[in-house]
């Protein structure tokens, strides 16, 4: 009989997710187990290598990230503000500036690995399925905005954009500044 897992995966993901904030895509399975408090044994066991692990958090990443933009756009009180609130909810998680910079240190990493590219790649298309369904709830009488693909695209790469800006020069908190960002676009496109 198989002895059962005391070591979550959740837990392992957390680990490396925190690592990855602090070293960015230098991290080693290592410093994760270190983190998750466990042997590296039980990571390579897991995960079977560093890229086994970063497959395992874009997958669970992403249901996380629809998860969230659902729980944020459904306490909001009306359409416009539940899309610009989720928009905000995407990267609130950043941390600083140094942690924002190894996290995205570790995109630019995932970009050039084919398999984790594709990963991403679905990640995206399911924040933007999710952003154009609350564009959709959005479009009001006083909407003059672009149509529901072209909306959501543009506000997911303002987020993106602003949060690579945002770590490499930090003025005030991301959040303020993606509320601010996204805010000028959003306005422009009602009457």
């Amino acid at each position: 009989m198989a002895r059962p897992r005391s070591i979550s995966d959740e837990r392992l993901l957390s680990a490396t997710g925190a690592v990855i904030s602090k070293v960015g895509p230098g991290f080693t399975l290592a410093q994760v187990a270190k983190e998750a408090g466990v042997a590296v044994g039980s990571v390579a066991q897991r995960f079977g290598s560093k890229k086994g692990l970063l497959k395992a958090l874009s997958t669970v990443g992403r249901a996380e990230a629809v998860t969230r933009i659902r729980d944020v756009a459904a306490a909001a009180p009306e359409p416009r503000e539940a899309l610009l609130d989720a928009l905000v909810t995407v990267y609130a998680g950043l941390g600083d500036a140094t942690a924002a910079a190894n996290s995205l240190g570790q995109l630019a990493a995932d970009l050039a690995d084919e398999e984790l590219r594709a990963l991403l790649g679905e990640h995206y298309a399911a924040m933007e399925v999710e952003l154009r369904a609350l564009v959709i709830r959005a479009m009001d009488t006083g909407w003059r905005g672009p149509g529901p693909d072209v909306a959501a695209r543009t506000l997911l790469a303002t987020v993106n954009g602003a949060a690579i800006d945002w770590s490499i020069r930090p003025r005030g908190e991301l959040t303020e500044r993606l509320a601010a960002d996204l805010e000028s676009i959003v306005g422009s496109w009602y009457a």
